[in-house]
């Protein structure tokens, strides 16, 4: 397999989509469905592409991606996927090694990303030397896993009904979610300096 990392091309987006909802298929992100490319202000966008593969007619084979946003000496990972028929191979480190590069050139000093409760994504962050500081929980609220949860979450006005609900808590609060929700995931920051390892 080669392949090569490189910056994200318009009609890459059918590609990228795919490949970014079925590395997180798996994961606790695996409602986080986007139906468009979301395009960073200022960052990079790039991808690992499977030049072995043959492109057909839906664009180029897209092993991975990778978004990042820069603001001010901050560089925030805001997506990084690889495909499942991809991983193993690299392509994430790939990725994100081209990433540390961009973000020094963009001015950043610090590069974090914000990811939630997968064994394989923490053991990730923590063997490229990335910290875990921060933590708050992602909690959910959904009336089809249970119509107590969101008149738990939140007051209802009349004449709307609420289904679902996302909701952000302090950790603290860990132990009283679980009892209260059956979707609930520790939010964490993993960080390191941009010209570390």
């Amino acid at each position: 397999m080669s392949v090569e990392v490189r910056d994200y091309r318009p009609g890459d987006e059918q590609a990228w989509l795919r490949c970014r909802v079925l590395a997180f298929l798996g994961t606790a992100y695996f409602d986080d469905v986007c139906t468009s490319k979301p395009v960073p202000r200022r960052g990079a966008a790039l991808v690992a592409v499977d030049d072995d593969a043959a492109s057909g007619e839906r664009g180029p084979a897209i092993a991975g991606v990778l978004d990042l946003s820069v603001d001010g000496s901050l560089a925030t990972i805001d997506t990084i996927a690889v495909h499942p028929d991809f991983r193993g191979a690299g392509i994430g480190t790939a990725l994100f090694e081209q990433a540390r590069i961009r973000a020094a050139a963009l001015g950043a000093v610090t590069i974090d990303a914000w990811t939630r409760d997968d064994e394989q994504t923490l053991a990730w962050y923590r063997a490229r030397g990335f910290a875990e500081s921060e933590h708050y929980l992602h909690v959910y609220a959904d009336y089809y896993v249970s119509a107590a949860e969101p008149p738990a979450a939140v007051r209802a006005r009349p004449g709307l009904q609420p289904m679902k609900v996302f909701l952000h808590a302090p950790l603290a609060r860990e132990a009283e979610m679980r009892r209260t929700f059956r979707r609930v995931h520790v939010c964490r920051r993993f960080a390191q300096p941009v010209t570390g390892t």
